[in-house]
């Protein structure tokens, strides 16, 4: 018998009513990630955003030089999958709002008070460490991997392989903009505490470094622009879960 208490009783739904229901959210963000494709295929076009991408590197080739294609196939798919990664992030919004709405109903309100803030600053977060990687870091770290090349080797980046690395960068700063997300996590769900995670901050500055040092090219300077804003990111998250500090135990459900 449930809990006269549980706000959630009486609310469950069949089965095949949540399978319907997921169906219908997962259409509905398919068809807005579609249409975006539609609109970024014909403006600016996928030539002119993969050349967008490519630009911090091509500023720091040598004159005269260019990006290869080694593949036969390559000149029209790595352009698309850079449209088709665009498309999603553009509708990104939508995906997040049909997520949750489907799971929002199966939630208590200390819950949906936790969870919408949380998925809006990890998503802005996010976004932040891919725009970070492009605009501060990549002209950095091209202009220091160029002033090593030798004068005998003619520099021509295959653009699958600028791609992989971009796609590689991309994921790793936006995971790292995500710690202070994790810290407030931790901390709300009393996994660890604020005073343990501050404790802690010698051995994660630490490991911060060797993440940076796998992650990253084997240049310093990219180690450098992730490993310091993992570390400031971490000082962040302290002081975000000191504000919000651990649910309270009288505001918990109860069975």
């Amino acid at each position: 018998m449930a809990d006269e208490h549980d706000e959630l009783a009486g609310t469950e739904q069949p089965f095949v009513a949540h399978l319907i229901e997921l169906r219908d959210r997962l259409v509905r963000s398919i068809i807005a990630i579609g249409v975006v494709f539609a609109v970024l295929s014909f403006f600016p076009g996928p030539a002119a955003l993969y050349d967008l991408l490519a630009r911090p590197l091509v500023a720091q080739l040598p004159q005269g030089a260019h990006l290869i294609a080694t593949n036969v196939i390559s000149p029209f798919l790595v352009p698309l999958k850079i449209t088709l990664l665009l498309s999603f992030l553009v509708a990104l919004p939508v995906v997040l709002y049909q997520l949750w709405a489907f799971v929002a109903p199966g939630l208590y309100s200390h819950e949906k008070r936790l969870v919408l803030p949380l998925v809006i600053s990890s998503t802005v977060l996010f976004l932040a460490g891919v725009a970070f990687c492009y605009f501060f870091v990549f002209g950095r770290v091209f202009h220091f991997i160029q002033s090593f090349a030798p004068k005998s080797v003619n520099v021509a980046p295959d653009i699958e392989a600028y791609l992989s690395f971009v796609l590689t960068m991309f994921l790793a700063f936006g995971a790292t903009f995500e710690v202070p997300i994790v810290v407030v996590v931790l901390t709300r769900m009393g996994v660890v505490s604020v005073a343990k995670l501050r404790e802690f901050r010698a051995y994660f500055i630490v490991v911060a470094f060797i993440v940076a040092a796998v992650i990253t090219p084997p240049d310093m300077v990219s180690m450098l622009a992730l490993a310091i804003p993992m570390c400031l990111l971490y000082e962040v998250g302290l002081w975000a879960a000191t504000l919000t500090g651990k649910r309270p135990a009288d505001d918990s459900e109860t069975a």
